[in-house]
């Protein structure tokens, strides 16, 4: 990548102007969008931008979910030397006041009419100019741009010089108010050259062919940070809003690279399991999924036996798991939260071998990565060139490199609370192999401290509970307890097709059956398998079921982390009751 983070859209234009980049979807179709066609849109919506007063620095919101528009938005912003500041879509009227009058936003794009509502209703002082992608708007600043020379938006292009912030990203606030992390072009560029030039990665992943389908927020430095890798190996890039057309669109789109969150991965995992049970195949599934793991362990120690078993599960079971993400996909992708050990193995036994990598927002992406060749399933893979990680004494992972950010927007002392020395402070706990494998333990801030002095982080114990398929989600509880509860929510699929199956009213909400005996008793199983894992000091004595699923923008962030001090605050009473 060059200065601006916007400059591999225009030299690939230059160099290959009908590669196809990326893709629209047209009534179930995807399209090719070439590199000349996408430059060609950006550059006009910069000059539109550039008419409409924004300066080089100023700073423009973003509210949309992932789309080809998002993505011209976001590199039009940078062409004219400005700053995005991405809201999530999902973002209440409070949230996206907070995140623009902080960033001081001149401007925002918002998706639709229901997202500009939200904006308008925040009523931020400085905010001159909502623009509606779904009316049209790119079309008009494009028009209003015609009179703005073409040599203009190149002359502010290249005068952006990779210290200059690129991005202001506000996170997700699993432990509190967001905070503004500036990450510069020059941040962006070296976590995308970290990615690209890591081994194995372009010889092996981002091969000639290969594409990526972007589900997840874009106003996530994950998925930013990923498509700009793709972008910058000259590969194909398509983007869904809509995540219940999932599915479909995964089998129209046929991607090569599927990059999700580790929710995702256990929900496909959990979804395969409730399928063959309801076809009568449990024990079929089970000893599949069991052969798949002891397959992937073994590597290539395999015995002759473990090979049969691995092959033929493979004609009878993962051939089906492989068509439902659409039937190419060579390489997965995990991050935003730690994978379980047990999870990564089945998927890659069942021929989805999933690279995990850890990162945050203030590091502009990913620090550590399994590469192709040198994974280690159960850690968050090795450094990347260019990046030097260290735990300190307390065990909280501190990082050095390229891409960790210039600091927090307008709060010097958070700055410096971030870090000691030149090392930044992750928040997460971990530890480092004698080969240099990163294992994350859990945050720091999410430690759990019994009343009888037991440290537990609660991370590893939630995910062995979510494997279930009725469970959605799971927040330990037990801080200065006396022993470790847990608060538990369904899926509200999963549950009406129980109810089904167990012969209960239709209509019987999760509140009215919480304290039905066989639904205690599913969960108990889910809490007894979790449990089987741990020592009898950290396992869950006790659970209670709340009456409904948690939301995104509540209980949830956009990429459906639980908001835990959120949680155990809206909750105190359920918590209350598991002690007494």
């Amino acid at each position: 990548m060059s200065a601006s983070a916007a400059d591999d859209v225009f030299d690939w234009a230059a160099r290959d102007p009908g590669r196809a980049m990326f893709s629209r979807e047209a009534d179930g179709r995807w399209l090719p969008v070439t590199a000349g066609e996408f430059a060609g849109r950006v550059a006009a919506v910069a000059a539109g931008l550039i008419a409409a007063g924004i300066r080089a620095g100023d700073r423009v919101g973003l509210m949309s979910s992932a789309s080809l528009d998002w993505a011209v938005c976001d590199f039009a912003i940078w062409a004219a030397g400005a700053v995005t500041v991405p809201v999530y879509e999902t973002s209440s009227a409070e949230q996206a006041r907070w995140v623009l009058s902080d960033s001081g936003a001149v401007a925002v794009f918002a998706e639709n009419a229901q997202r500009a509502a939200v904006i308008r209703q925040a009523q931020v002082p400085g905010v001159e100019a909502v623009w509606v992608l779904e009316a049209g708007a790119l079309d008009c600043l494009a028009r209003s741009g015609a009179q703005v020379s073409a040599e203009e938006v190149v002359k502010r292009r290249r005068s952006v010089t990779p210290a200059m912030p690129a991005t202001i990203v506000y996170t997700s606030g699993t432990t509190g108010r967001a905070k503004g992390c500036v990450l510069s072009h020059g941040n962006l560029a070296a976590a995308v050259r970290a990615v690209t030039s890591a081994p194995g990665i372009s010889e092996r992943v981002l091969t000639p062919g290969c594409s990526v389908l972007l589900f997840l927020p874009l106003s996530h430095i994950l998925a930013r940070v990923v498509a700009l890798c793709v972008i910058h190996a000259g590969r194909r890039t398509g983007y869904l809003a809509d995540l219940g057309r999932l599915p479909a669109a995964l089998a129209a789109f046929r991607p090569t690279i599927l990059l999700a969150v580790p929710r995702v991965f256990e929900k496909l995992a959990a979804a395969a399991r409730e399928q063959a049970d309801l076809a009568g195949h449990r024990r079929l599934f089970a000893a599949a999924e069991a052969a798949a793991v002891t397959w992937s362990q073994a590597e290539r120690r395999a015995g002759p036996l473990v090979r049969l078993r691995h092959a033929v599960f493979g004609r009878l079971v993962y051939v089906r798991l492989r068509a439902a993400v659409g039937g190419e996909v060579a390489w997965a992708v995990s991050g935003g939260a730690p994978l379980s050990g047990r999870l990564g193995h089945f998927f890659r036994g069942a021929g989805i071998p999933i690279l995990e990598g850890w990162g945050l927002t203030e590091t502009a992406g990913p620090v550590t990565f399994n590469l192709p060749g040198a994974e280690r399933i159960g850690s968050v893979g090795l450094p990347l060139p260019g990046y030097a990680v260290r735990i300190a004494p307390d065990g909280e992972i501190l990082v050095a490199g390229p891409g960790v950010f210039q600091g927090h927007w307008g709060d010097p002392q958070a700055t410096r609370d971030a870090f000691d020395g030149r090392w930044f402070r992750t928040g997460d706990l971990g530890r480092v192999d004698d080969d240099g494998f990163v294992y994350i333990t859990g945050r720091k801030k999410e430690l759990i401290i019994t009343a009888t002095g037991q440290n537990i982080a609660p991370a590893a114990l939630e995910d062995a509970v979510r494997q279930h398929w009725l469970i959605d989600q799971c927040v330990l509880t037990g801080d200065q307890r006396p022993y470790i509860g847990a608060l538990v929510t369904l899926d509200p699929g999963a549950f009406a097709r129980w109810k089904q199956r167990q012969g209960k009213s239709a209509s019987a909400t999760i509140s009215d059956l919480c304290d039905d005996p066989d639904l205690q008793s599913a969960v108990q199983d889910a809490i007894d398998h979790a449990n089987s894992a741990v020592s009898r000091a950290e396992s869950i004595k006790r659970f209670r079921i709340l009456p409904a699923a948690f939301t995104v923008g509540a209980e949830l962030t956009p990429t459906h982390k639980v908001r835990r001090h959120y949680v155990l605050a809206t909750y105190a009473s359920d918590i209350d009751t598991l002690y007494t």
